[in-house]
């Protein structure tokens, strides 16, 4: 009840708008290439001399020299279409989705053959109207996947279409063209961005999983403030998330020292120096540097529980991450002290405080970037 309740709170579709859009769609076009296939078997007037190019006759199939065209187009177009249909699908971005639409796109790419010798026993009347299916199906899809056509249609977020425009901005900067400034709909090169523009781009990039788009636009924004705190943390948690563990300490540890030299009193300021100390802590860790890391994520638990519901989980999330690490180094009772604290806000971590006190050997430390709660996004 609570699922149905929040699906239409949201506005999703019921679940039975997938079958019936599967069933209506390949119902009407079996109908329609049997009906052609029937027409072209009984000899309809016309269809024996209607053809042209090398399939004059429409009621035979596929022979002779250029007998394999049609065959050969129809699988091309049916491969094209499979491509075009899953390259910029949303579908990967739900992991229990993934699998399952990898799976029916290998299936799909295997049909491709199974077509082509299909296309040798069909009439030619037949294939002449599935090539044009799939050829207004393919031109339908590259229109509908244009960024500027989807976004009239209300199809794009504005993630990725300028809101004022309903352009693109680039992200290539090597690539970024430039135009009359006057001009509606211009596009707009990433030196044009402010670095708040810059971060607040890559921010929502990193947050869809594209991680090389953002690491760019942040570097970029650095190079025009290299003292922007905010562009340092999220450039570390893009480079962490691409296994850099590295370069992402370092940008990490550089800006959650400038906080701390600052004495942050701000409540932005404060969560920022958290998710640094968090994220710093776990890239050291993730390099064999366990002490350093601890050192991060200590300080963190040695801070004042923050009242904004926004920090408390950024704190609550560093909490859980140093009773691991430290419970790996030996230290229990501290682990299990911070864990109860973390429990007395967030339930769901009574398991893991279980088998902290249970004496397990080891506790798996969490992974910073499979948080949503972890992720700084500036405001």
């Amino acid at each position: 009840m609570l699922f149905r309740s929040e699906r239409k709170a949201i506005g999703c579709p019921s679940f039975l708008w997938i079958p019936a859009y599967f069933s209506i769609q390949m119902s009407c076009f079996f109908l329609w290439i049997t009906s052609i296939r029937r027409m072209s078997l009984d000899h309809h007037p016309g269809f024996d001399t209607g053809g042209a190019l090398w399939f004059q006759n429409l009621t035979e199939i596929p022979n002779g020299l250029y007998g394999p065209l049609f065959p050969f187009l129809i699988a091309a177009l049916h491969y094209t279409n499979t491509q075009i249909a899953f390259s910029a699908s949303s579908v990967h971005k739900v992991d229990k989705f993934a699998q399952l639409a990898k799976t029916y796109k290998i299936f799909l790419n295997f049909l491709t053959f199974a077509l082509y010798f299909l296309a040798f026993q069909m009439p030619q009347g037949s294939l002449l109207y599935w090539s044009t299916n799939l050829s207004f199906s393919i031109a339908q899809q590259s229109i509908i996947k244009h960024p500027v056509v989807s976004a009239k249609l209300g199809l794009q977020g504005e993630d990725t279409v300028q809101k004022e425009a309903g352009n693109p901005i680039l992200t290539n900067i090597e690539e970024a063209k430039h135009t009359d400034p006057s001009s509606k709909g211009r596009l707009i090169s990433g030196h044009d961005l402010t670095p708040k523009e810059l971060v607040g781009l890559s921010a929502k990039y990193l947050s869809g999983g594209q991680k090389e788009k953002s690491i760019p636009l942040l570097r970029l924004a650095l190079e025009k403030d290299p003292e922007y705190l905010q562009a340092m943390v999220i450039l570390g948690q893009a480079l962490y998330q691409k296994e850099q563990f590295a370069e992402a300490a370092k940008y990490l540890e550089r800006a959650a020292s400038k906080l701390i030299d600052a004495c942050p009193t701000e409540v932005e300021e404060v969560d920022l120096l958290i998710v640094a100390s968090q994220w710093a802590g776990v890239s050291n860790i993730r390099q064999g540097k366990t002490s350093e890391g601890i050192t991060h994520l200590e300080r963190v638990a040695n801070m004042e529980e923050p009242d904004d519901p926004k920090s408390k989980a950024h704190y609550l999330d560093a909490l859980v991450l140093y009773s691991s690490a430290i419970f790996n180094e030996g230290r229990r009772e501290e682990a299990a002290k911070c864990l109860r604290r973390v429990v007395a806000y967030d339930p769901s971590f009574q398991e893991l405080l279980k088998q902290c006190e249970e004496e397990d050997d080891t506790i798996p430390i969490a992974d910073s970037s499979s948080s949503s709660n972890s992720t700084h996004k500036p405001s």
